[in-house]
């Protein structure tokens, strides 16, 4: 999976957004749960990039006003 860059973020809808989301959250679980069972990952850095990425769709999400009303109302 491709690092995404914001304007490829902008240019998704909503619910590929979600879906991308939800898909890079996986590959992040699994990079960490190697790495915590004290596994070498193949390439150490993509853990960051993963956790970037995630933060910008949130990001993004949350300026454009598509998130859940549910994650919203468990932030305040």
């Amino acid at each position: 999976m491709a690092i995404l860059h914001v304007e490829e973020i902008r240019d998704m809808t909503p619910a590929e957004r979600e879906e991308e989301l939800e898909e890079l959250e996986t590959e992040l679980l699994n990079q960490k749960s190697v790495l915590a069972a004290g596994g070498a990952p193949e390439n150490p850095g993509r853990i960051g990039e993963l956790g970037r990425t995630v933060a910008r769709i949130k990001t993004i999400q949350r300026e454009e006003g598509d998130l859940d009303d549910e994650v919203e109302a468990t932030a305040e």
